[in-house]
């Protein structure tokens, strides 16, 4: 496994009221939740990056808004009516 370092400010670290631990942890989650939403990882892998199951990544999407499905809204729509 690789390690990436990120140099956060104190002043962001005090402003969030949060430890490095904790952002970290936020951090990788959030690059996990991007990518996937970029459709750069598929959410196994995204779930693997945020070091969690597919289905708690899959349960966590929904807090920071982001859909599991990939269809556009036209795409979707074709769907419904070839139902």
């Amino acid at each position: 496994m690789s390690t990436i370092q990120l140099d956060i400010p104190e002043e962001i670290l005090i402003i969030l009221k949060e430890t490095p631990e904790t952002i970290a942890r936020e951090l990788q989650i959030l690059a996990a939740v991007k990518l996937f939403e970029l459709g750069k990882l598929s959410s196994g892998r995204a779930a693997q990056l945020a070091e969690i199951s597919r289905v708690e990544f899959l349960i966590l999407l929904g807090r920071y808004q982001v859909s599991p499905f990939s269809l556009t809204p036209e795409e979707l729509e074709q769907d419904i009516n070839n139902a």
